[in-house]
Formats: structure tokens, C-alpha cells, sequence
């Protein structure tokens, strides 16, 4: 069974930073790619940035290329979002989940992390 435990999430000003973290079980966690995605009210979720299996390859969604990092610990089984120069934009539910072109309706999802930015 899937478990996704994001946390790291928290309220700052913008220009702030967070450091968001996924502890994931249940599955090969180093084989896999990762992604984190996020979510606001009446809007879809969309993807903010994502790893290959062995942390060589990373890909970011243009609303936050430069300013977001994406990394994971395959010993720890675990994904970080590094976030820096937070805008009240990315202010959002965020989640991580494996990035393996299942339909987001069709995954298992974590209860997520907030961030809230604050002009």
C-alpha cells in the first residue's frame, strides 16, 4: 500500500523561503520518479517540479524554474522541495507522488502540506 507523508509546509511572507519534505513507503521508492504537485480551490492540480529515479534529471514548471529545488534521498526514501522567493501565487496545497503518468484521479494521494504566502 502507497503512504505519502508530506510536511514542511507553513505560513510566510513573500520573498520567504520553505523546505518541504515527503517520506513515501509502499512501493520501490528508488526506481521510481517523483513529482510534487499542487493544488488551489477551483483549480486543477498541476505539477511544480519532478526527479528522475536517480536524482540526475529534474524538470520544473515555468512558474517556478529558478526558484524552487527539487532533490530526494533514495536511502531515506525521501523527496525535498527547496522553495525559495515565495510568491503569494504559490500559495497552494502542495502533495508529492510518483511520476508515472497514472492518471491524478487514479493515484493515491498523501493529506498534503499547505504553504501560504503573504504579500
Amino acid at each position: 500500500q502507497v503512504q505519502l507523508v508530506e510536511s514542511g509546509g507553513g505560513s510566510v511572507q513573500a520573498g520567504g523561503s520553505l523546505r518541504l519534505s515527503c517520506a513515501a513507503s509502499g512501493r520501490t521508492f528508488r526506481f521510481n520518479d517523483m513529482a510534487w504537485y499542487r493544488q488551489t480551490p477551483g483549480k486543477d492540480r498541476e505539477v511544480v517540479a519532478g526527479i528522475r529515479w536517480s536524482g540526475e534529471n529534474t524538470y520544473y514548471a515555468n512558474s517556478v524554474k529558478g526558484r524552487f529545488t527539487i532533490s530526494r534521498d533514495n536511502a531515506k526514501n525521501t523527496v525535498v522541495l527547496q522553495m525559495n522567493s515565495l510568491k503569494p501565487e504559490d500559495t497552494a496545497i502542495y502533495y508529492c507522488n510518483y511520476d508515472d503518468g497514472v492518471p491524478y484521479s487514479r493515484k493515491s494521494w498523501g493529506q498534503g502540506t499547505q504553504v501560504t504566502v503573504s504579500s
